[in-house]
């Protein structure tokens, strides 16, 4: 079988697909307060063009695939496309990024699901009159509950964190402290340029070592060994039942490994975080191209893979002026 091997010798075997361009929150981060915008629906791809892509991608390799958005649980019957995934008995895992404002109803069907193990749960302050100012939105107390049954449930739950100068810097270890307790994952995430803007303001730079020297000023702290292609390093805290991790997603320090591909909710192809997006698949399929087409196309595209992600920003055409929405979390 052909797999997806790039230039530098890194397999593909995980894809971050965006089911929709739609949010439901306007993150400061993120979008602007007047949000983004969207595309018409007739340019998202279907759930159908979307089975189809994944399932050509697992015929090359591909074991995983995490659904964000924008927010996936705004795409009508969603859930259902969940259900139609799993029946890919290639596919390992199913993952989803979500803002929780929207799941709590659906986690029930969702851990019948076997291959839907992992939910990350975007959550950047535990204050509510924060938290409404970060997202522009009131629905603390849904997300919070969303939290609490997660952390229930019989699916693996991280938190993502955006860690934003200004805001919710004072949280940090208040986020390290669930983990006493709770047995989940918080990751804090370097806040990026993808903010619809193109361009990262911020009265002080939070990077790796920033997080991580806050953390320590508090906790003892221990690393543990990273699977090969993690996003994240990630530490045990003494006598604390979850872990934590720091995901230095603007330094860019872990692209080494990196075994990942996107496509964005109308279909475009993107080797990395940080590039213009290389091919757009939706039209390719609507033009009449068969599996083989398909599978020809994906083998050539990673061969265009770069380096890193600073290889990516500097062969842009433009500058970087996209929403995270856009992009696909």
């Amino acid at each position: 079988m052909s797999t997806l091997i790039d230039n530098f010798g890194r397999q593909i075997n995980y894809v971050r697909l965006a089911v929709t361009d739609r949010c439901n929150l306007r993150c400061q981060y993120c979008m602007p307060a007047q949000g983004i915008d969207i595309v018409p629906r007739k340019e998202l791809l279907t759930y159908k063009e979307m089975y189809r892509i994944i399932r050509v991608l697992t015929e090359l390799g591909v074991n995983k695939v995490r659904l964000t958005g924008g927010e996936p649980f705004v795409r009508k019957d969603f859930v259902s496309f969940l259900e139609m995934l799993s029946y890919n008995d290639l596919l390992d895992d199913i993952n989803i990024t979500t803002n929780g404002a929207l799941i709590s109803k659906h986690i029930k069907t969702i851990e019948k699901l076997k291959k839907v193990k992992n939910i990350n749960l975007s959550i950047d302050s535990l204050h509510p009159e924060k938290f409404a100012k970060i997202t522009r939105r009131d629905v603390f107390p849904e997300v919070y509950k969303t939290f609490e049954l997660l952390e229930k449930s019989s699916l693996n739950l991280k938190l993502n964190v955006v860690v934003q100068s200004g805001f919710n810097t004072d949280e940090i270890n208040d986020f390290v402290q669930l983990t006493k307790d709770k047995d989940i994952a918080v990751r804090f995430i370097e806040e990026m340029p993808f903010n619809g803007k193109g361009q990262r303001n911020a009265e002080e730079v939070w990077n790796y070592n920033k997080i991580l020297n806050n953390i320590q000023s508090e906790f003892t702290v221990t690393e543990l060994p990273s699977k090969k292609s993690s996003t994240s390093r990630n530490f045990s805290i003494e006598n604390h039942r979850g872990t934590i991790g720091i995901i230095p997603a603007f330094t860019r320090t872990i692209c080494n490994d990196c075994n990942r591909i996107r496509i964005t909710s109308t279909g475009t192809f993107k080797n990395c975080l940080f590039d213009d997006g290389v091919f757009n698949l939706r039209d390719f399929i609507r033009n009449g191209a068969s599996n083989e087409d398909l599978k020809a196309l994906f083998l050539s595209l990673i061969k265009e893979k770069p380096e890193n992600g600073f290889v990516a920003e500097a062969n842009r055409k433009g500058n970087v002026t996209e929403s995270m929405s856009t992009i696909g979390g």
